[in-house]
């Protein structure tokens, strides 16, 4: 071990320090955790020693330093690899692991067993943060599992975020939700990324379209709240905008692309979506209605 730090201080051990571990192991730092760090490339490391922390010369040894273990690599494959060397294992057993890496809700739940096989307790969390937020009020994190143990380490990693959800038990949960965050963001990056594409074929600035979906954001919000209530208790009637009304103004959005000369990818599979629905019958409900056309995909 390389670094100095006060020995009276709460130890934790981050592995992984891409963007945000090593954005999550800064936050433990500032607020006086006594961090040790360890990274494939060990080169990423050695800055922290710097700012007080230990740098572990294996990752057997990272495991031993700290009951709590923070990790925060590519995905659960990687952390797989990480785990699967040496005395590796064998240094787990009594160990709290935090799984912040990017996965599926199976790999969390199979983590989850695979942990406990080894002898340690594991939770299972998810970063909607950039990692300049790390720390902040303005950072969420989501975790799920054992209660006794989220509610033993809650403190801990407050550290590294303004908002911490618990999602309960079930290992799987947070990987869930993130997953269904991940595929709104995608449509919206999409989508922008489309309106971008208008504008800039229309003799428009992009930077004005941020600004403009900026100003209207809690409209947004709010739709985004509302739409989660449609669906949860399946009250798609009485609707201030039909599936009819979007999936006309859609087949306009498909026309301008073709008129234009630029891609009809987006409009192209949103239309023809919207229009399932209208076939279905569900024309006259709320646009949320097209959740039933998805529950039938497959």
């Amino acid at each position: 071990m390389t670094g100095t730090t006060n020995n009276l201080s709460p130890k934790v051990t981050v592995i992984g320090l891409g963007s945000m571990g090593a954005a999550l192991a800064r936050s433990f730092l500032t607020k006086g955790f006594q961090v040790t760090v360890w990274n494939r490339d060990q080169s990423k490391a050695i800055h922290f020693t710097e700012k007080g922390a230990l740098l572990a010369s294996s990752i057997t040894a990272a495991i031993e330093a700290s009951p709590l273990l923070v990790i925060c690599v590519s995905d659960y494959k990687a952390t797989k690899k990480i785990f699967g060397t040496g005395g590796t294992v064998a240094a787990l057993r009594g160990r709290i692991l935090v799984q912040l890496s990017t996965g599926t809700p199976k790999e969390a739940r199979d983590f989850d067993t695979w942990a406990h096989q080894q002898g340690a307790n594991c939770l299972n969390g998810d970063i909607l943060a950039w990692p300049k937020q790390i720390g902040s009020d303005e950072a969420t994190i989501t975790i799920s599992g054992a209660t006794d143990i989220f509610k033993q380490q809650e403190s801990t990693l407050r550290a590294l975020a303004g908002t911490f959800t618990y999602l309960g038990e079930e290992p799987g949960a947070s990987a869930a939700l993130f997953s269904a965050v991940l595929a709104y963001l995608a449509g919206n990056w999409i989508g922008f990324c489309h309106g971008a594409l208008i504008c800039e074929n229309e003799g428009l600035r992009a930077d004005e379209l941020g600004l403009l979906i900026q100003s209207i954001s809690p409209i947004l919000g709010a739709e985004s709240k509302h739409m989660g209530e449609v669906i949860q208790h399946n009250r798609f009637n009485d609707p201030e905008s039909t599936v009819k009304t979007t999936g006309d103004d859609l087949q306009l959005l498909l026309q301008h692309a073709e008129e234009a000369g630029i891609s009809n990818e987006l409009p192209k599979f949103a239309a023809n979506l919207f229009k399932r629905a209208i076939d279905a019958g569900y024309g006259k409900e709320e646009h949320a209605a097209i959740i039933k056309i998805l529950r039938k995909a497959g």
